[in-house]
């Protein structure tokens, strides 16, 4: 082995080393560097409109464009996220006071069942009401019990929120006005063809905006409408209820029904016939119409990728990455769509050479 060769080598574990180091070192501010440049993605091309009419001011436009995120996004995220963790920590103190008791409500509608449901329960194994009540009502407690905690942990770790927050805000200023130089040297450090790298950074760019705008959209629409219904029809915590459908309506096609259906299903068998019937067709013809209308048009149309793999792909990244992972998800799965669609030119070009 040549000196030339040791030394490459060398330099290329001194690489790997000090790049999984920073990483290390930038973990605990992994979510605010993450939506820092998820919102960049998203606003970047307002801030090109927003400079060029500033006549080419970088430092105003991206100034002025983090400012219309405050305003249109931060702002309302927080407002929203504080009146859910309100609502739940109210919803906690009633079940644990037992002044609300979901195992109750499924023992009603278990009670109006006919003998045939009562016998394809127990032939599916969960004909045991009285362990499926207790599991209910303590699913219930957990729930509203974390709900509580986070509002509280909120309260006592208002420093670190704001530090996240503060370093959130400053990368994505920063992201917005140097964004296109850090774009274009990242594409110089990547050892593939101007074709596959222009392939793949717009893919990135086009799966992570429609992505994050389809589903923010779907979500406060069926949130929206949902919570609005809930309250027409009476039912305590409506906020509580319309926030639930919007964050499970990230699950492609049966998100929101999980809240709606349990809920109409409830009136039914309990005698409340209107009640039932209008928050079924409502749920159908209304939410579910949202869901079957707008994301196929926001985000599949956009990212051409199959309803079937938006939905596992999310579904496996909010497991593995909590939160994020609703973009991180479909954002790994188009870039493993993509990578295959390019694999057979590869070939190509390689036998070529």
């Amino acid at each position: 082995m040549n000196n030339s060769n040791l030394y490459f080598r060398t330099f290329l574990l001194l690489l790997a080393a000090v790049t999984v180091a920073f990483i290390w070192v930038l973990l605990p501010f992994y979510g605010a560097i993450f939506w820092g440049a998820i919102l960049a993605i998203l606003f970047t091309p307002l801030h090109k409109r927003l400079l060029a009419k500033m006549r080419g001011r970088p430092n105003l436009a991206a100034l002025t464009t983090l400012l219309i995120i405050i305003l249109i996004v931060i702002i309302p995220t927080i407002l929203i996220t504080g009146a859910l963790l309100q609502e739940g920590a109210t919803v906690y103190k009633r079940i644990s006071s037992g002044q609300f008791n979901l195992g109750d409500y499924f023992e009603q509608i278990v009670s109006a069942m006919p003998p045939s449901a009562h016998d394809i329960l127990n032939r599916f194994g969960v004909g045991d009401i009285f362990s499926l009540r207790e599991k209910l009502s303590a699913g219930a407690l957990q729930g509203s019990k974390y709900l509580a905690t986070q509002a509280v942990s909120v309260g006592q770790n208002t420093f670190e929120f704001l530090i996240g927050m503060g370093v959130m805000l400053y990368i994505l200023y920063f992201l917005l006005r140097d964004g296109a130089h850090l774009a274009r040297h990242s594409k110089q450090l990547i050892p593939l063809s101007e074709e596959y790298k222009q392939h793949l950074f717009r893919k990135f760019a086009t799966v992570v905006r429609a992505t994050v705008k389809g589903n923010i959209v779907v979500a406060i629409t069926q949130g929206a409408l949902g919570g609005i219904m809930f309250w027409f029809l009476g039912i305590e915590g409506a906020l509580l209820w319309g926030v639930l459908m919007a964050f499970l309506s990230l699950l492609p096609a049966v998100g929101a029904a999980l809240i709606w259906l349990p809920v109409a299903i409830y009136f039914l068998v309990t005698g409340a016939i209107w009640q039932g019937v209008v928050l079924a067709l409502f749920g159908v013809l209304v939410i579910g119409l949202v869901d079957n209308i707008l994301r196929p048009l926001l985000v599949g149309k956009d990212t051409k990728i199959p309803d079937y793999v938006i939905l596992i792909s999310t579904l496996g990244g909010l497991s593995v990455f909590g939160l994020n992972g609703f973009v991180i998800g479909p954002l790994f799965a188009a870039l493993f769509i993509a990578c295959w669609d390019l694999f057979p030119s590869a070939i190509r070009m390689n036998q070529e050479e």
